[in-house]
């Protein structure tokens, strides 16, 4: 269950409805005693949290988060203006576990969950798999019917997205922000370089990614 603070209601029910869409159950409250009461009687797997919230602040929550012992280990994804630095930085210091920068797109938000859900519980999946191409995430390797391929770093991330949200279409934009980062001043044609070495590497494979036109990029096993 992914619980998540956000006054607006619209953008709530929107974020309520990407993440059940995408497997993942979520409830969501206004202010904070909604949250505090839902925290009594059911701890999530992870807290988005708004830090411009009515009465208490996302930041002040995120504080109590984390001196008490029964929540400190909860992961908190902070939702944060675009331009205020100062906001994320604090949120990350005391103990936030991600950022999201408003506004953001719902796949974005989907696959930053499921990232974070990841490194929170690192056992729980050992290899990816679609068709003939399996990622083993334990020895950070990749083979494709069998046969191991070599990747660089930023074609074995990409991969790794694709596997982790199979069927879903991303920006060539997204791609860059989850990949190089959200301070990676480069092109949109830099993705497109990587997408095309990569479909080369796997081979027979390769057309598993799929170019969405106009859009961008999705993976799916045929």
């Amino acid at each position: 269950m992914i619980y998540l603070v956000e006054d607006d209601v619209s953008i709530r029910d929107l974020m309520i409805y990407a993440l059940g869409a995408s497997g993942l159950p979520a409830k969501g409250f206004s202010s904070s005693p909604e949250l505090w009461e839902a925290l009594a009687s059911e701890m999530p797997q992870l807290i988005i949290l708004d830090i411009m919230l009515p009465g208490e602040d996302g930041i002040s929550i995120l504080k109590k988060l984390r001196a008490n012992p029964a929540t400190s280990a909860v992961p908190v994804i902070m939702a944060t203006a675009k331009a205020t630095e100062y906001d994320k930085v604090t949120g990350l210091d005391l103990g936030a576990d991600d950022y999201l920068a408003k506004p953001f797109g719902m796949m974005e938000m989907v696959s930053r969950v499921r990232a974070v859900l990841r490194r929170a519980s690192p056992e729980a999946t050992k290899s990816l798999t679609a068709g003939a191409v399996s990622m083993n995430l334990a020895e950070h390797t990749v083979t494709v019917c069998g046969e191991r391929v070599t990747l660089t770093l930023k074609e074995y991330e990409l991969l790794r997205l694709f596997l982790e949200n199979p069927g879903m279409v991303f920006t060539r934009e997204h791609l860059m922000n989850s990949v190089w980062g959200n301070d990676f001043f480069g092109e949109t044609r830099t993705v497109d370089v990587h997408i095309g070495t990569l479909r080369t590497k796997l081979g027979a494979c390769g057309d598993y990614i799929q170019t969405v036109r106009g859009v961008g990029y999705r993976m799916e096993a045929k």
